[in-house]
């Protein structure tokens, strides 16, 4: 059976799960897929039967898979036996460039640094002999967790046909340096000037020639402007001769980019996340952490609150170090104060203890955490009994998988935040593997305000309408943003441990009228008592 035809749950190699469709051409499909197998979303490419250039993507796969440059989007797996052919790539999530203009163009200093990071991978690609030769706006991503994607290298030019690539493949370099300037010009305008079809309007033109980005927005420097018109329209000017490689536009493009703002420096981290976690989860607001240099969703940030530009200022080396010594001196009178403090109210407590007959209880660090040792789940799913859908399985474990850039998000819903008015809640249910019970769940919510839930424990999975009369709730519902500790007393046990999501969804940031909540971690605590009775 060719996989081109398989619906939604076809397995394939016993371990990549068909979810959705996200993309289809003419003789191949695009699917969102989980990796049973690492428990993570891929991409799987299908062909239908007959399709003609299977042997050229199947070799342009292979291809990249020997890449290792992270800003480039991986190849797993690729197979080609008979009529069941697919490649396995990265899922790569994020905005692509046309979710990023969609507003209006980028600050040139951020369009100049996403698109000279791109250069500098396909340059990478170029040195190891592979090239793209089909640059879209789609194809340049930024992920919060890993920062600049390029998904489809070579693939989306051998799915198109030596058609509409032979003549980019005559001279691969050209072709990607003119690309990436279109990328470049796309980030500065927010139109699009090569011949692709896209979804940005396409950039205007004059005595049949296409505006240059600083006739379009004025708040492109001169410099820029000539670099991204030597590499475009590939003919000289002012600055030198055209710009015949990647990796010779990215170093013109970074050499005439105006300055990145410099982040703020980073403040504590929240109590409880030290060892465990480096960074907030939530980057959509970055919530006070420091933006990405290169990052658009938080390029806004590195100016607010500052009265100095963004930059910070350097006092000279002989203020610093007496500035130390103060605090150094203050620091340690502080401590005394404490240390005599903590010695009168342990003499007071003892005389009164020992006035009374009795004695303080001894509270240990084993007492305290008796029974609640980090339980480790074997597998999570979305549960969504009130639906018709999956509420985005593919990406549930992304809430276990303990990294703070990455999450599962409910769908996304329209004008009313509870649920779009469609159903009264969804969920995640964590399968422990064996029978436990509870002490505490630590779930990390979104920072957007709010997100409610509650906490309940069963012993079947078993998805229907009623299946929340076949749970105990264990927590009652909490309205977080944030991380919350829900902390358990119910001597209830059971094997899955279900977060439902229930009230009012938080809103999407930057999408009025949309309502989303996400979970970035869920950590158990508890007690194993399999086999007990």
């Amino acid at each position: 059976m060719s996989t081109y035809t398989s619906e939604p749950g076809t397995r394939l190699a016993g371990r990549y799960l068909l979810v959705d469709q996200v993309a289809a051409g003419s003789g191949w499909t695009m699917w969102k897929a989980l990796d049973e197998t690492l428990a993570r979303p891929v991409s799987v490419l299908t062909f239908a039967p007959n399709f003609p250039r299977i042997p050229q993507v199947v070799t342009a796969a292979r291809a990249a898979s020997r890449l290792t440059d992270p800003r480039l989007a991986q190849v797993f797996d690729v197979e080609d036996v008979g009529d069941q052919a697919y490649v396995v790539l990265e899922w790569v999530g994020g905005e692509s460039l046309t979710d990023l203009v969609a507003d209006g163009p980028l600050d040139p200093a951020r369009a100049c640094a996403l698109v000279s990071d791109a250069a500098r991978a396909l340059a990478a690609a170029h040195a190891a002999g592979q090239a793209h030769l089909r640059l879209t706006p789609e194809s340049l991503r930024w992920t919060r967790s890993s920062g600049v994607k390029i998904i489809g290298l070579g693939i989306g030019a051998a799915l198109a046909g030596a058609g509409l690539t032979g003549a980019a493949a005559s001279d691969p370099a050209v072709t990607d340096t003119r690309d990436l300037a279109a990328l470049a010009y796309a980030a500065l305008t927010g139109y699009w000037p090569g011949d692709s079809q896209t979804g940005l309007p396409p950039a205007p033109v004059s005595d049949g020639v296409v505006c240059t980005p600083r006739q379009v927005t004025a708040d492109v420097s001169p410099a820029v402007d000539g670099v991204v018109c030597r590499a475009l329209l590939q003919r000289p000017g002012r600055q030198g001769p055209p710009i015949l490689t990647p990796g010779a536009f990215a170093e013109a493009l970074s050499s005439v980019a105006p300055p990145v703002p410099l982040p703020e420096p980073a403040p504590a981290m929240p109590r409880g996340t030290v060892g465990r976690r480096s960074g907030h989860p939530d980057r959509d607001p970055y919530s006070g952490y420091p933006p990405h240099p290169d990052d658009p969703g938080s390029w806004a940030l590195s100016e607010r609150g500052r009265g100095d530009g963004g930059y910070q200022r350097h006092y000279p080396a002989e203020r610093g170090a007496a500035s130390r010594a103060i605090i150094t001196l203050v620091i340690v009178l502080v401590l005394a104060a404490v240390a005599a403090t903590a010695w009168v109210i342990s003499s007071s407590l003892h005389k009164s203890s020992g006035s009374q007959g009795s004695k303080l209880p001894h509270t240990s660090a084993s007492s305290v955490h008796a029974g609640s040792a980090v339980l480790r789940p074997t597998g999570i799913s979305t549960f969504n009994i009130f639906g018709t859908d999956n509420e985005d399985l593919p990406q549930a474990p992304l809430a276990i998988d303990d990294k703070p850039g990455t999450y599962w998000g409910t769908d996304t819903y329209k004008q009313y935040p509870n649920f779009g008015n469609l159903k009264p809640g969804t969920g995640l249910i964590i399968d422990m593997g064996r029978t436990v019970r509870l002490s505490q769940v630590e779930v990390q919510f979104g920072t957007q305000c709010c997100t409610t839930a509650e906490i309940y424990l069963g012993n079947s999975g078993a998805m229907s309408k009623t299946a929340l009369g076949n749970f105990t709730l264990v927590a009652h519902a909490a309205t977080a943003t944030g991380e919350h500790v829900y902390t358990i007393s119910s001597r209830a046990t059971g094997r899955y441990v279900l977060i439902w999501l229930t009230g009012k969804l938080p809103p999407v940031p930057g999408q009025p009228g949309m309502y989303q909540a996400r979970i970035y971690n869920v950590v158990i605590r508890g007690a194993d008592v399999s086999g007990t009775t």
